[in-house]
């Protein structure tokens, strides 16, 4: 019985392994990334029809924030004399480095309760989430990546108190990502349509 158990298990493990999707071979072009990953396009289509978000502010969010890797974790936190490694700095995880918390109150208010923080889908869809209840908590424009990522990386209590003003380094890196979401904009704008078109042809025909 066991010999017939164990070749089962081993596919079906295998089968779960292949689900952990690579990070895109040019992350810097995003018609190359959805050129590469139709499935990435599909779900970052989904996101806009669902919350009013444009697609090039969550991927430059996302790529800021994990390089899209599927299992990406923080830096670890470090004791005595910064040698021994003791946990990770904080909980964030996964595509768009959500953290524990943050995750659970998505998961409740969408009730998307098989939701991965390691799924391209659930994580494109929480940025989405995220980006609108900015917009409707702080007044936040949807299109505006700069003062999204604000909000993102200090949350919506954090961005009231203007937290980020103490912190230059995360103005910077704010302003990476607007311009890297620009980028993404004037890229998208030159390959929608044929990204489109393909994804009629996979709904009709694949």
């Amino acid at each position: 019985m066991l010999k017939k158990i164990l070749p089962g298990f081993f596919v079906a493990i295998f089968a779960l392994s292949g689900c952990a999707s690579s990070p895109p071979k040019d992350s810097s072009n995003i018609c190359e990334i959805f050129f590469e990953k139709r499935d990435w396009y599909d779900a970052a289509t989904d996101m806009n029809e669902k919350w009013g978000v444009p697609i090039h502010v969550p991927m430059a969010m996302m790529y800021q924030e994990s390089s899209f890797q599927h299992d990406a974790l923080p830096p670890r936190d470090y004791i005595l004399f910064g040698l021994i490694p003791w946990g990770r700095v904080s909980s964030a995880y996964g595509y768009s480095q959500a953290k524990t918390i943050t995750w659970k109150d998505y998961v409740r208010e969408t009730g998307n309760s098989w939701s991965s923080r390691t799924n391209f889908d659930d994580a494109m869809d929480f940025m989405g989430w995220f980006i609108s209840k900015s917009h409707q908590i702080n007044g936040v424009s949807k299109w505006d990546a700069y003062a999204q990522y604000l909000n993102y990386h200090e949350g919506w209590g954090g961005y009231q108190r203007k937290s980020y003003n103490r912190k230059p380094w995360l103005k910077k890196v704010a302003g990476t990502v607007k311009e890297r979401s620009y980028r993404y904009a004037t890229q998208l704008k030159t390959c929608k349509e044929d990204l489109d078109r393909s994804w009629l042809w996979r709904l009709f025909f694949g």
